[in-house]
């Protein structure tokens, strides 16, 4: 019985146990990361604002998915460090050391700018809470409370509550604190605090239509992204001489909405968005692509592609073809998961059935 053990045991020490492979998680992109893209609350409603795509998400609850409208950013307002709004139904938009106060973010109504007092610069993150502006100093573990970030009136400043630390980013409004935490095992999820005292907050789950708005959040509704050569034809010569050819080469060349079109089945897209509700689908494809892979992106920059709906294209090509060769032609398509989506207009060509190894289009900004 002894040999028979020693025998398994130096057969599994030989083979190694095979574990289980590691689920890939990939999350949003939080604001330590971007630029211009923030979420707000005021009176009833919550905001996410995208600068990057020129416009801003409004809803009633984030977990229901209800009330989803989305209208376009006024110019003024675009490119913001910070974005909040206040019990007086005033929003703020924060850059470098002054901030705008207007009355409408899509038509930056009643404008104003002031200076932010040099106790409440540099913060990491700003929201407002019944009558009070909060200030976020992370690598402080601290936040600061003021009545009026000009003039640093009321100042009181507190530690951070340990599960409020990790906040990927914050709003508020009257009655409570809200803070998107980082994507885990029950994916991405926002907890509601009365205050940074509150021990226990109640968490909520983002609905499929607002998480599609987030930067990040395509790949966890459809799969992270890809960018993949597909073969399109091969053509070979079997004889001992050489064989000129001329070929039409069909391929597939654009935007394959269908698999997509239902990320706007659940937004009512304002007429002052500009591109229109498939224009913002596709704005959140291309920004989404550009991602790294931590976000569930390529980094590859696919803005300069034909974005038009997928058409089918024929393209003659001549060659000669030497004897007993064969020449493989190569098409790189984009997607999602398991779907694809963008199928990209330039052909390659191998003379061996390896796909190509360069990337055809441009590498995403950092």
């Amino acid at each position: 019985m002894e040999q028979i053990l020693l025998f398994l045991l130096v057969c599994i020490c030989e083979q190694g146990l095979s574990a289980p492979a590691p689920v890939e998680v990939h999350g949003i992109l939080p604001k330590s990361k971007t630029k211009g893209v923030d979420f707000c609350g005021v009176d009833k409603y919550y905001y996410i604002v995208r600068s990057d795509l020129g416009c801003y998400l409004r809803s009633t609850n984030f977990h229901e998915g209800r009330d989803l409208e989305i209208f376009g950013l006024h110019n003024s307002v675009r490119g913001g460090d910070h974005y909040l709004a206040h019990r007086d139904d005033l929003f703020y938009v924060i850059k470098g050391n002054s901030y705008r106060r207007v009355s409408n973010m899509n038509a930056d109504l009643d404008s104003v700018v002031y200076t932010l007092h040099r106790n409440c610069q540099n913060g990491d993150h700003y929201f407002s809470h019944d009558k009070y502006f909060y200030i976020i100093f992370k690598k402080k573990g601290v936040y600061r409370r003021v009545t009026d970030m000009h003039e640093d009136r009321d100042a009181v400043q507190k530690p951070l509550h340990p599960k409020a630390k990790d906040g990927l980013y914050y709003w508020g409004l009257k009655d409570h604190i809200y803070l998107v935490k980082p994507n885990r095992k029950w994916g991405v999820e926002y907890h509601r605090m009365d205050d940074f005292s509150n021990a226990n907050p109640s968490t909520f789950s983002f609905h499929a239509s607002v998480l599609n708005f987030l930067p990040g959040g395509v790949s966890i509704n459809h799969g992270k992204a890809f960018g993949v050569w597909q073969p399109v034809k091969t053509v070979s010569n079997n004889a001992k001489i050489s064989v000129a050819w001329e070929q039409q080469i069909v391929r597939k060349v654009g935007y394959e909405k269908k698999d997509m079109h239902s990320m706007e089945h659940n937004w009512r897209v304002s007429t002052s968005v500009e591109v229109g509700a498939s224009g913002l689908t596709k704005l959140l494809l291309t920004a989404q692509i550009s991602m790294t892979a931590e976000y569930g992106g390529a980094k590859i920059d696919s803005k300069e592609e034909a974005w038009s709906d997928a058409t089918e294209v024929s393209e003659k090509v001549s060659f000669t073809l030497p004897p007993n060769t064969s020449i493989y032609f190569w098409q790189y398509k984009l997607g999602l998961g398991k779907v694809d989506v963008l199928y990209c207009r330039d052909l390659a060509f191998t003379d061996n059935s390896k796909p190509p190894t360069f990337v055809p289009l441009p590498p995403a900004a950092a």
